[in-house]
């Protein structure tokens, strides 16, 4: 099953908010999702101690350089989905979990020192790509983005990364109240309740769009390397 793995050596980049709005959207549709939280604040771990949290996201914990290949590898027999939030560091367990992705997403918000993360995360993806000898597929995803206006720097940041040809979701994760809100009330987003979350419709919608991406992103992947 697909490995989704989100990266960016840039603290506050919105991995862990991208990372859990996708299994709490995949899982809303009923699949299973196995989440690795191998971030060092353990927010999404903090986050499956809540009530809501659904038997059909797993959430891994305990994950060290040396174990994750295999904590993903025995992942991918028994979930549908496997989403790896990775830490704020360019380390060794980065890099394995890299290597061994369908899918990597860097999240970036629109400032210079995340574009820098985002640049980092590339060349490291690049570095597993001439090591393992393959393609690896990857895309950048604008986060905690305006509703109402695109930033100059916001603008910036995306005219380096399409200068420098690297990948950018359509869809950016707008902010949001509902996206912090997951964090304090448990559960999916879907079950948050309306009358006391801002924008919440929004906030789905803006979910369901992402989610909808990753999963053409990894059938168009599939289709490529079977056509390959």
């Amino acid at each position: 099953m697909p490995v989704i793995v989100f990266a960016n050596p840039k603290g506050g980049a919105g991995k862990t908010t991208a990372a859990l709005m996708l299994a709490s959207e995949l899982a809303s549709r009923g699949a299973r999702i196995a989440n690795h939280d191998a971030d060092t604040e353990k927010w999404i771990t903090q986050w499956s101690r809540l009530p809501g949290c659904p038997e059909s996201i797993e959430v891994v914990s305990e994950i060290t350089e040396d174990s994750i290949p295999d904590q993903i590898d025995e992942a991918a027999q028994r979930a549908q989905f496997v989403i790896v939030d990775l830490e704020g560091t360019a380390s060794l367990m980065v890099a394995n979990a890299i290597g061994m992705s369908d899918l990597v997403v860097i999240p970036t918000q629109g400032g210079s020192m995340d574009a820098k993360g985002a640049a980092k995360t590339v060349k490291l993806i690049r570095n597993q790509e001439r090591m393992a000898r393959r393609s690896l597929n990857h895309a950048v995803l604008m986060t905690r983005t305006s509703a109402a206006v695109a930033s100059r720097a916001l603008k910036n940041v995306k005219d380096q990364l399409d200068r420098a040809g690297v990948p950018v979701f359509r869809s950016a994760l707008v902010e949001r109240a509902a996206f912090r809100d997951v964090f304090d009330y448990g559960g999916l987003l879907a079950d948050l309740p309306e009358a006391q979350v801002s924008n919440l419709a929004k906030a789905r919608a803006n979910a369901r769009e992402f989610a909808a991406e990753v999963v053409a992103r990894l059938r168009e992947w599939q289709d490529e390397r079977g056509a390959a």
